[in-house]
């Protein structure tokens, strides 16, 4: 568990047992016919947990580049870290953050670029595809039509853009890709 969401769980912990406290006596004496008044209490959830055993590879320079720029597309989107999380993540299973180009007999159909998109599917010309702004751009427009994204997890949001025949891989990739989002978010 990262540092801040283990800090933000113990100050909603200690605001809790604090509340506890100090109201406990004066809510003793108070009475409940006259004095009770409803109270809205707002807890914002932390970041989903990954599912499963993750994985991790080394970056080099280029992937690096490439994660960077998935960051800055997202950004540029006007879609929140959890997007980028998923796209990097999604990244990850498909190619490894590779920008890959045609594979010749090893080539899953026409697949391409960070996120093995296919011209023949409509992602858009072997060019675009092969251009991580491009690319990423258009997996977060097929993640905006997603209903509810923000909440699934992130191998089912992945999944309902992707259309992989491996639906759980992207799961795998949840840590390491909050940890670069956490790294390169605002460098």
């Amino acid at each position: 568990m990262n540092t801040i969401i283990r800090k933000s769980m113990l100050s909603v912990a200690g605001l809790a047992f604090a509340g506890g406290v100090f109201a406990g006596p004066i809510a003793a004496h108070a009475n409940p016919a006259v004095d009770a008044k409803p109270v809205a209490v707002a807890v914002q959830s932390a970041a989903p947990k990954p599912q499963g055993e993750q994985s991790h590879i080394t970056l080099n320079d280029e992937q690096t580049a490439n994660v960077k720029a998935i960051i800055a597309a997202t950004k540029k989107a006007g879609l929140p870290e959890r997007a980028a999380v998923i796209s990097i993540a999604t990244s990850l299973q498909e190619s490894k953050l590779d920008n890959l180009g045609h594979l010749g007999d090893a080539n899953d159909h026409d697949s391409l670029g960070l996120f093995q998109q296919r011209p023949s599917s409509g992602w858009g010309t072997p060019e675009q595809i092969t251009d991580p702004a491009y690319s990423t751009t258009a997996f977060l427009k097929g993640l905006r039509q997603v209903d509810g994204w923000q909440d699934m997890p992130l191998t089912d949001a992945a999944q309902t853009v992707q259309v992989s025949a491996y639906p759980d891989a992207y799961a795998q990739w949840e840590q390491q890709a909050t940890d670069l989002i956490a790294q390169h978010w605002n460098s």
